[in-house]
C-alpha cells in the first residue's frame, strides 16, 4: 500500500461535518456505523433511507413534501422524491445574512469586490421581476454569454427563481462557439458582458455579443454588463434597479434548473438537463458533506461559466459560504496568481487543476512560503488525474496539515462520484474514496466488479443529479446510448479505474481513448504522471492508434521547456522514467516534440480527436475547432497525421 500523504487527525474525524450527519444517520436508523467506508456502504445500499437523510438534515425548504423518495431505480429512469416541490434559491436565500460577504470577485489588478448577502438578494430579486415584466415565465430559457464574475452568478439565481431555465457560456469561446450551444435552446433573454481582462489584456466581445444574437432569434431581451448598449438592450443596472423581495416560484423536484454543456469537440455539443431538486441535494452533500464547506468557509474554486465547477462552486452560497469568482489569469503577473488570491482573502477551499499545478511547480513556486495560506483547510483538483508527485508537491510547498482532495466526476452529473472526505486519508495519486450514494464500481468486459484491477468506472445504482434528459433527444436514445449502451441499466462512464484494497480510486485516463498494446490495457494518466514529473518536459499527448491492417502505433507528443531540444539522452531519459514509474509496456514506439498540446475548453486534451485523424479521418467532420483552446495546433497534428499516413 503506498504511504499516506496525509491522515485525519482525532480532531479532524469529531469535528468534520460528515461524521455529525454520521451520528444522525445512526440516531436515525439505529445502525452501528464505525467509519466512512461503513456509511458509503450503507448509502448505496439503501438509497432512499440516505436521500430522505440528506434531505432532512438539511432541512430543505419545500412547498410540497414528497410522497416518495425512489419510486423507481431504473437508470435511466429513476424516479426521485415524488410529489414534492421547491426552489433552489430558498436553500441560497435563507442564508442572508450581514456578518461576510456573499460573493468575494478578485480582479486580475489586485483589487477585491466584495457583493454582500442583501445586495446579492436585492439584485437576483430585482432582476428576476425585470425578467416576469418581459414575459419570461417557467420553463423559458435564459442565457449568459459572461466571465466569471458575481453577475455571473446573480443572473442564475434570478432566472432559476422564477422556474426559468439557465443556461451559460463563459465569453473565452467565440461567438460561433457560443451559439453552437446556446442556439439549440430557442432562449428569451440573453445576459452578456462587454468583454474581460485576461492576461493582462482586455478582451473586447461587443462584436461577438453582436454577431451570438443574430444567431439567437428568439432573443427578444439583452440584459448587458458594462457601458455598451445595443438597440433593444437594457444595462445591467436598469434590470437590477430597486429594492425587491426576493420570492421564488415552486416547481417539481424535476424542473429543470440548468443545461449545461458536454465538450462538443466531436459533434454539436449535448445539452444535459439538471434538475432543481437532484442538484439541490447533491451539492448539499458534494459541497456540505464531502468537501466539509460550511457557513464559515470563503469558497474559490478557479473556474468558468463553461464548465461545471462554476455550477459546483455556486453551491457554496447553499450552505451559508462566502464564494470567490475571478475571470483573470490563473497564472498572471505571475504563475502563483491563484496562491495570491487565497492568501488575500482568507480562503479556506482553494480549488484548481493538475496543470495549474504543474505551472507552479515548473515556475519554481514556493506558494507556503511567498503567501499567508494559514485560513486553507483544504485543496481540490480535478480537471484530469493529478500525479502522485504533483499531490506531494503541493503537501510540502503548502502545509503537510492541509489535504489534497482530488475528485472526478463530469459535467453529466454536475458533481463527483469520488473524491477527498476529510475523516479519510489521502494516498498520493488517487481519489480517497467514492462520494456517499455513488455505487461506483470498476468492471471488466464480462460486466464482473473487480478490485485491485484496471476496470471501466461504473455506477450500478441511480443519483438524483443523474441527467433528467438531453435537450432535443425526445425518445432519449442519445442520452441511452451515451451511459447505458454497453452494460444494460448501467452507467458506464468512460473512464478506466482501480478500486484500490484500502477503498480508494486511481483514475488512468478515458476508456474510449485506450491503450491497448498486445492486448494489456493501459490508462494514458499513468504515462502522463511519469513524463510531465521531468522538468524538461512542460506536457505530454500519448496516442493508441490502431490501423486497419491491424497494426498499432503508440506515438507520445511532447512539448519541452524553453531551450530544450528532443536529443537522444532526453528520449532515454523519458523511457527510463515511463519504465520505472509506469512499466516497460507504456514505453511508446515514438517520441515526437510538439510545439503544443490542443485542449477543449474545460482543459481535457484531445485524445480521441487526434487519434482519429491519424486513423485517416477528416478533421473538418470528426472536430469542432471552436470548441478547442489552441485551434492552430490541430493543424499541425493534422500535418503529422498527413505524413503518416502518405
Amino acid at each position: 500500500m503506498t504511504d499516506t500523504q496525509w491522515t485525519p487527525s482525532t480532531e479532524d474525524i469529531e469535528n468534520a461535518r460528515i461524521t455529525d450527519f454520521q451520528r444522525y444517520v445512526q440516531r436515525r436508523h439505529v445502525l452501528d456505523l464505525t467509519d466512512y467506508r461503513s456509511l458509503w456502504a450503507w448509502s448505496t445500499e439503501n438509497l432512499p433511507d440516505f436521500w430522505r437523510a440528506v434531505w432532512d438534515y438539511f432541512e430543505i425548504i419545500a412547498a410540497d413534501q414528497p410522497i416518495a423518495t425512489l419510486e423507481s431505480t431504473d437508470m435511466p429512469g429513476a424516479q426521485w422524491f415524488t410529489g414534492a416541490t421547491l426552489n433552489y434559491v430558498d436553500q441560497v436565500e435563507r442564508h442572508v445574512r450581514t456578518d461576510r460577504p456573499a460573493i468575494l470577485h478578485a480582479h486580475e489588478d489586485g483589487t477585491v469586490t466584495r457583493l454582500s448577502w442583501h445586495e446579492l438578494a436585492r439584485q437576483a430579486a430585482s432582476l428576476a421581476e425585470t425578467l416576469k415584466s418581459r414575459g419570461v415565465a417557467k420553463g423559458d430559457r435564459v442565457v449568459g454569454y459572461l466571465p466569471n464574475i458575481p453577475e455571473t452568478v446573480i443572473a442564475f439565481l434570478a432566472v432559476a427563481s422564477i422556474g426559468a431555465v439557465w443556461s451559460a457560456c463563459g465569453q473565452d469561446y467565440s461567438a460561433s462557439a457560443a451559439s453552437d450551444r446556446l442556439g439549440q435552446l430557442d432562449p428569451r433573454v440573453l445576459i452578456s458582458a462587454d468583454g474581460y481582462s485576461y492576461g493582462g489584456k482586455y478582451h473586447d466581445k461587443t462584436a461577438d455579443v453582436s454577431a451570438l444574437l443574430e444567431n439567437l432569434p428568439t432573443v427578444d431581451l439583452v440584459v448587458q454588463v458594462g457601458t455598451h448598449v445595443t438597440a433593444g438592450s437594457i444595462t445591467w443596472d436598469e434590470a437590477t434597479a430597486g429594492e425587491r423581495v426576493w420570492t421564488s416560484v415552486a416547481v417539481p423536484f424535476d424542473h429543470p434548473l440548468w443545461i449545461v454543456f458536454s465538450s462538443g469537440t466531436t459533434g454539436l455539443p449535448k445539452g444535459i438537463v439538471h434538475s432543481h431538486g437532484g442538484v439541490l441535494l447533491e451539492h448539499l452533500k458534494s459541497v456540505g458533506l464531502q468537501s466539509d464547506i460550511g457557513p464559515n468557509d470563503t469558497f474559490f474554486w478557479y473556474t468558468s461559466p463553461s464548465w461545471m465547477m462554476w455550477n459546483f462552486q455556486v453551491a457554496g452560497l447553499l450552505i451559508g459560504a462566502t464564494i470567490v469568482t475571478a475571470s483573470g489569469s490563473p497564472g498572471f503577473p505571475t504563475a502563483d496568481a491563484l496562491w495570491k488570491i487565497a492568501s488575500a482573502q482568507k480562503v479556506t477551499f482553494l480549488g484548481t487543476s493538475p496543470g495549474y499545478v504543474l505551472s507552479c511547480i515548473k515556475a519554481g513556486s514556493h506558494p507556503g512560503e511567498d503567501h499567508d495560506l494559514g485560513a486553507l483547510r483544504a485543496i481540490g483538483i480535478t480537471g484530469s488525474s493529478l500525479p502522485a508527485t504533483s499531490s506531494i508537491w503541493l503537501a510540502d510547498n503548502i502545509s503537510r496539515d492541509v489535504p489534497v482532495f482530488s475528485i472526478s466526476g463530469g459535467t453529466d452529473v454536475v458533481s463527483a462520484f469520488a473524491g477527498g472526505v476529510r475523516t479519510v486519508p489521502v494516498w498520493p495519486g488517487e481519489l480517497s474514496a467514492p462520494y456517499l450514494g455513488v455505487a461506483l464500481a470498476a468492471y471488466d468486459n464480462q460486466g464482473r466488479s473487480v478490485t485491485g484491477e484496471v476496470g471501466e468506472l461504473v455506477i450500478t445504482e441511480p443519483m438524483p443529479s443523474m441527467p433528467s434528459r438531453f435537450w432535443n433527444d425526445e425518445d432519449g436514445s442519445r442520452y441511452h446510448d451515451a451511459y447505458f449502451d454497453t452494460f444494460d441499466g448501467v452507467w458506464r462512464h468512460g473512464d478506466w479505474i482501480t478500486v484500490t484494497e484500502h477503498g480508494s480510486v486511481i483514475v488512468h485516463g478515458r476508456s474510449d481513448s485506450t491503450l491497448n498494446r498486445n492486448g494489456i490495457r493501459m490508462g494514458s494518466a499513468d504515462i502522463y504522471q511519469a513524463v510531465e514529473s521531468l522538468p524538461e518536459v512542460v506536457e505530454s499527448l500519448v496516442l493508441g492508434v490502431e490501423f486497419d491492417d491491424g497494426s498499432y502505433w503508440m506515438p507520445l507528443f511532447v512539448v519541452l521547456a524553453e531551450g530544450v531540444e528532443l536529443d537522444e539522452p532526453l528520449r532515454g531519459r523519458i523511457k527510463a522514467v515511463i519504465k520505472e514509474q509506469a512499466s516497460p509496456r507504456h514505453v511508446p514506439d515514438e517520441i515526437i516534440a510538439a510545439p503544443g498540446i490542443p485542449h477543449t475548453r474545460t482543459g481535457k486534451k484531445l485524445e480521441v480527436p487526434l487519434k482519429r485523424i491519424f486513423q485517416g479521418d477528416d478533421a473538418a467532420r470528426i472536430l469542432d475547432r471552436s470548441a478547442v483552446d489552441a485551434p492552430d495546433l490541430v493543424d499541425w497534428f493534422v500535418e503529422r497525421g498527413r505524413d503518416r499516413n502518405r
